[in-house]
């Protein structure tokens, strides 16, 4: 009976995990938001060797473009200072995927959405 329940237990582990590690899969990147700090923004994408950035205001007008590189991933730092307080967007595009997400611009702070729209 004791093996039983053991066993029972490591599948019920195993089975979580993998479940979990499935939850954040799907077309978007993984994007971490490692700062805010006033209106500066830094943030990570893991395993992303070639990606373009773009940042539009919330009228879909371009307002910054980039073609980002990195060995094993890409990390960025934007200066906010000069964008007036509203809502605007960080696209990230590689040959694969698309993913777009919110900027808030307060006149105290930004705040960039770790999860795509």
């Amino acid at each position: 009976m004791k093996k039983v329940a053991k066993l029972s237990l490591v599948c019920a582990v195993l089975l979580s995990g993998l479940s979990t590690y499935a939850i954040d899969g799907g077309s978007a990147f993984n994007l971490h938001v490692i700062k805010a700090n006033g209106k500066v923004i830094t943030f990570a994408m893991n395993q992303v060797q070639k990606a373009s950035i773009s940042i539009y205001d919330k009228n879909g007008n371009l307002i910054y473009s980039e073609n980002a590189t990195g060995k094993e991933g890409i990390l960025r730092t934007f200066s906010l200072e000069e964008f007036p307080a509203g809502t605007y967007f960080l696209e990230i595009e590689d040959a694969n995927k698309k993913a777009r997400h919110e900027i808030t611009i307060t006149p105290s702070a930004t705040i960039l959405s770790p999860k795509a729209l």
